[in-house]
C-alpha cells in the first residue's frame, strides 16, 4: 500500500523544506578581495560606506536568511551578540544648552532567539482549556474549508495568547490565506497542489491538495483538517517565540539546510511544531469539539513525514511524527517539545 500524502510542506528542488531559500553559499575567505574593495571603499568616502553595507545587506536577503522567520511588526528584539548594533562615526557637536526631553525606553514583550534553552519552554507552559469551539459542518470545497478553519482559529488563538502573554512574548493573530491558484508570497512560491506552509505570521492553506488526498490510512474528515492546522499554527508559536528564527541562523551556520546538521535542525523544527499541534489538540479534547475529530487529528499527524521512499529526510520519520504529536498531546506542556535537546533517534 503506497505511503499518504508525506509531509507537511513538499519535497524540496534544491531550496528549504517549503521552498523559502536556497541552501547557504559555503564561506569562503576572500582575504585579498576584502582588502581591495575596504581600500576602494576609504578612497570613496563615507557616502560609498553607506553604499557598499546596503548592497551587501541585500545579498545576504537574496541569499534568503531572513526569507523564512523575519520579524513580526509586534517584535521588538534586543540587541545581542547575534544582533550587533550597528554604529558609525558622528562628526563632534558642541552642546548646546537645551535640555533633551527624555522617552521612557519601550517595555514590552521581546521574541528571544534561543533553542533548548528558550524560555517558552520552561514547565508549567502549555494551552488554555476552553470551553467550547462551534466548528460548522465540513464542507471540503475550497470555501468549505476555509469557513471551517476561521471558526477553529479563534478557538486555537484564545488557548495559545494567555501561555505567550505569561512568557513575555510577543502575540499577534495568524493570518490565514486560502491558495486555489498558483502564486508568489513571501516566502517563495506556492502550488495549489502542494500541502499547507507557513511563512512569517500567516498560514497559506492549499485546498485542493487536502481535499484532493485519496488513501484509506487518511481519508477525508474533519480531524485531518484541524490537525494539519494544528501543525502549522505550530510554527506560527515558533516565530513568534523567535525559534523558528532561532533554527534559520544555525541552519545557515551549519553551511545550508541541506547539509546534514541543517536537516537535522530541519528535523527538530517540525517535530516540534507537530508537538505544539498536539499541544493545541488537547484542550479541544474536554468537550470543546468532538473526540472523533481529535481522535483523528492525531493519526493523521501519524501518517506524515519521511517514508524511506523520500530521499530527503527533513520532517521526521511517521513513528516520530507519532510520538512527538502524541507527546504534546497527553503532556500539554511546551517543556516536553524540546526537541531541540532531544536523542538524535527521536528526531530521525
Amino acid at each position: 500500500m503506497p505511503p499518504p500524502q508525506p509531509y507537511w510542506g513538499p519535497q524540496p528542488n534544491g531550496y528549504g523544506p517549503y521552498g523559502q531559500y536556497p541552501p547557504m553559499p559555503p564561506r569562503r575567505r576572500n582575504g585579498p578581495i576584502i582588502a581591495l574593495v575596504l581600500g576602494g571603499v576609504v578612497l570613496l568616502g563615507l557616502g560609498a560606506v553607506g553604499v557598499f553595507a546596503a548592497t551587501l545587506n541585500r545579498k545576504v536577503e537574496d541569499a534568503g536568511y531572513s526569507a523564512y522567520t523575519t520579524h513580526s511588526p509586534t517584535f521588538t528584539p534586543s540587541t545581542t551578540a547575534e544582533d550587533p548594533a550597528t554604529t558609525s562615526a558622528a562628526p563632534s557637536r558642541t552642546p548646546t544648552t537645551r535640555t533633551p526631553t527624555s522617552q521612557p525606553a519601550q517595555v514590552g514583550p521581546k521574541a528571544v532567539y534561543a533553542l533548548a534553552d528558550h524560555p517558552f519552554l520552561k514547565p508549567n507552559i502549555g494551552a488554555n482549556t476552553i470551553s467550547g469551539c462551534p466548528l460548522p459542518g465540513m464542507d471540503y470545497s475550497p470555501a468549505g474549508q476555509d469557513s471551517f478553519l476561521r471558526a477553529a482559529l479563534p478557538c486555537i488563538e484564545n488557548m495559545w495568547k494567555p501561555a505567550l502573554q505569561a512568557a513575555n512574548l510577543p502575540y499577534q493573530p495568524v493570518e490565514l490565506h486560502i491558495v486555489t491558484e498558483t502564486l508568489q508570497y513571501p516566502c517563495g512560491t506556492v502550488r495549489p497542489d502542494q500541502t499547507a506552509r507557513y511563512c512569517q505570521g500567516g498560514i497559506y492553506w492549499t485546498a485542493n491538495a487536502y481535499a484532493a488526498e485519496r488513501n484509506p490510512n487518511n481519508p477525508n474528515h474533519p480531524g485531518k483538517y484541524l490537525g494539519q492546522l494544528a501543525h502549522e499554527y505550530g510554527h506560527h508559536i515558533q516565530w513568534l517565540t523567535g525559534m523558528l528564527k532561532a533554527s534559520d541562523r544555525a541552519q545557515y551556520d551549519a553551511g545550508g539546510w541541506d547539509t546534514p546538521k541543517g536537516l537535522d535542525l530541519n528535523r527538530r523544527m517540525e517535530l516540534q511544531a507537530t508537538c505544539f499541534g498536539g499541544m493545541t489538540l488537547a484542550p479541544l479534547s474536554h468537550g470543546a469539539v468532538p473526540m472523533d475529530v481529535i481522535r483523528v487529528g492525531l493519526s493523521d499527524a501519524g501518517n506524515r513525514g519521511d517514508y524511506d521512499i523520500y530521499p530527503t529526510k527533513d520532517h521526521g520519520t511517521p513513528q516520530n511524527n507519532a510520538a512527538w504529536v502524541d507527546r504534546g498531546y497527553r503532556s500539554n506542556k511546551a517543556s516536553d517539545c524540546n526537541t531541540w535537546a532531544a536523542d538524535p533517534g527521536s528526531v530521525s
